[in-house]
């Protein structure tokens, strides 16, 4: 009644005191009734204090806690959005690859039951083009030769590599 329940209180007192009135018939209708100031004994005012403390500091907490929620959740919601969006662009992008992947085997396939050796050889230079592109220097070990020689200048000056020579 201190706190809370005084609207609660007031409600009820005046439908009872409404009804006794009805049952009196005394023609009055109650209009409203307000309870005045209403303390608690001296006695007991440091413990209703203490609980009126600790209700602000529940309604504190629980107002600190909803604004947290309301800077993190939309937060989240935009990490998951933009996690959503880049897996999304992911599959597109490797759906995309593996169609253009398998029309470019269909017309390999295509060419190699038209001409399937030259095809084949086609195939095999491209592969030693690529692999041999990323070596510095081709060597060819001979199991009678004392000294490794260099095979193929890969370097970009022209120039057979002297390394791993022996004089």
């Amino acid at each position: 009644m201190l706190t809370t329940g005084r609207v609660a209180v007031a409600s009820e007192a005046k439908n009872e005191i409404q009804k006794i009135l009805t049952i009196y018939e005394s023609g009055v209708r109650l209009v409203t009734v307000e309870l005045q100031d209403v303390t608690p004994p001296d006695t007991v005012k440091p413990a209703f204090n203490e609980v009126n403390e600790s209700r602000q500091d529940k309604e504190r907490t629980i107002n600190k806690a909803q604004e947290q929620a309301n800077r993190e959740i939309p937060k989240a919601r935009g990490v998951a959005t933009q996690s959503i969006s880049e897996a999304e662009g992911y599959a597109l992008e490797r759906v995309n690859r593996a169609q253009g992947e398998a029309t470019r085997f269909e017309a390999i396939l295509g060419q190699y039951e038209q001409a399937p050796q030259v095809t084949r050889r086609r195939l095999y230079l491209e592969a030693m083009t690529g692999f041999l592109s990323n070596m510095k220097g081709l060597y060819i070990v001979d199991k009678d030769q004392k000294a490794m020689v260099p095979w193929l200048p890969l370097e970009s000056s022209g120039q057979p590599s002297t390394q791993g020579r022996k004089p």
